[in-house]
């Protein structure tokens, strides 16, 4: 099948908050979701941006069943290890579902590694459900390692009422 990898535009924000939202839904957490594409636009392309992001595209011809031809995504950006200097973080990948299994998502995957490494990261670190044992079971058939198993690392998240707290507790100098 014909499809290309490419930088993001500020053009596609709609339709990266299209996507992020398929893949909220496919994860079941819909609900959690409150970006826009104005936020993405304004997040992903200013002086500094927060993210990058790369978009799956197919030819007319190879539209989906509803008409798309931005058919996936990988959002990523850049972390900092003390132990390794520079990483990139795959925040999101996602493919819609009648497209999977041509080889977008491993081009995806391999075009922000390709990136990482271009910008000399160590490494390249996601996350994933414990559900989600397709998605799991890609990413370690491409050498990923399961650090929750392997180490026993846990991700933690401050957000809402909890980050307030923290930042309210800082000192005021």
């Amino acid at each position: 099948m014909d499809f290309t990898i490419r930088p993001s535009k500020p053009e596609d924000c709609k339709d990266i908050a299209r996507l992020i939202m398929e893949l909220a839904e496919y994860e079941k957490m819909a609900d959690q979701v409150k970006i826009s594409h104005e936020e993405l636009k304004r997040d992903g392309f200013c002086q500094n941006p927060f993210y990058e992001c790369l978009i799956a595209e197919v030819p007319e011809r190879h539209k989906t069943k509803d008409g798309q031809v931005k058919v996936g995504f990988a959002l990523f950006f850049y972390t900092y290890s003390t132990w390794k200097g520079r990483c990139v973080y795959l925040e999101d990948l996602y493919v819609m579902p009648e497209l999977r299994g041509k080889g977008i998502g491993k081009a995806l995957m391999c075009s922000v590694a390709k990136v990482g490494k271009e910008q000399h990261c160590a490494r390249m670190q996601l996350a994933v459900l414990d559900w989600n044992t397709p998605s799991m079971d890609f990413y370690i058939a491409k050498g990923a390692q399961d650090l929750t198993q392997s180490e026993g690392w846990h991700f933690l998240r401050f957000d809402g009422a909890a980050l307030d707290k923290l930042a309210e507790e800082a000192p005021k100098n």
